[in-house]
């Protein structure tokens, strides 16, 4: 049994791994792995069933929360930029469509990567992403030379002129 003191800020991290029997339907018994989490506001206990080889530790942060990382992704290309809306008859319409939101995507993806690591903007879902940097009203001024555009009352104005200095130099 494990025993740590609840006092302190940074939550306790324990993984482990046991051989499971196998069921009727499986082919070779699998291995249990589990993670358990206890801090201040609670435990939290997560498994997962696997037939591969490796640490249970290993195969739970860079298998599993990897995995699920990338169906986190499909949700937010599929929810956020809404590329579920395939609706017209011809095929070169959708396809394009699709081309359309990947580029929005792709967007989204690369302003929440541009984020200092410890802002609040590098755990932002899309929506708030795309609620605080792209739907916003800008003031348009037509100098003699170039064409200067930006938000004229503006809370996130400091946020999103750094997002866009750190991602305007790997632009193609």
């Amino acid at each position: 049994m494990i025993r740590a003191s609840l006092s302190r800020r940074d939550p306790v991290l324990v993984s482990a791994d046991f051989d499971a029997h196998a069921a009727a339907s499986w082919s070779k018994p699998r291995k249990i792995v589990a993670r358990v989490e206890a801090s201040e506001q609670g435990s939290d206990i997560r498994f997962i069933v696997t037939n591969l080889p490796g640490r249970a530790k290993v195969l739970y942060e860079k298998v599993y929360c990897a995995r699920g990382r990338m169906e986190n992704l499909i949700k937010d290309m599929k929810l956020y930029t809404r590329s579920d809306r395939t609706s017209c008859h011809r095929w070169e319409a959708n396809q394009f469509r699709l081309f359309l939101h990947m580029g929005a995507y792709w967007l989204l993806h690369e302003l929440r990567g541009a984020a200092p690591k410890r802002s609040i903007w590098r755990t932002a879902t899309f929506e708030t992403i795309r609620c605080a940097f792209l739907k916003i009203a800008v003031r348009i001024e037509e100098l003699k030379t170039r064409i200067k555009m930006g938000p004229s009352a503006y809370p996130h104005v400091q946020a999103l002129t750094a997002l866009a200095t750190s991602i305007a130099p790997r632009a193609p």
